[in-house]
C-alpha cells in the first residue's frame, strides 16, 4: 500500500481534492435548500399579514 500511495502521491492528492470540493458541492446545495425553503416561509407569512 506504502508503495503504491508513494508511485501514485499525484493521483492521490487529485482524489482527495476531488473529495473534498464534492462534498463542498454537496454542502452548499443543502444550504440552498433550506435558503429557499426559509424564503418561502417569509414570503407566506409576509402575504398573510398582509392579506389580514
Amino acid at each position: 500500500m506504502e508503495a503504491f500511495l508513494t508511485a501514485n502521491s499525484l493521483f492521490v492528492v487529485l482524489g482527495i481534492a476531488l473529495i473534498i470540493w464534492v462534498g463542498l458541492g454537496i454542502y452548499l446545495a443543502l444550504i440552498d435548500r433550506k435558503i429557499t425553503k426559509l424564503e418561502q416561509m417569509v414570503e407566506d407569512f409576509v402575504s398573510t399579514k398582509t392579506n389580514e
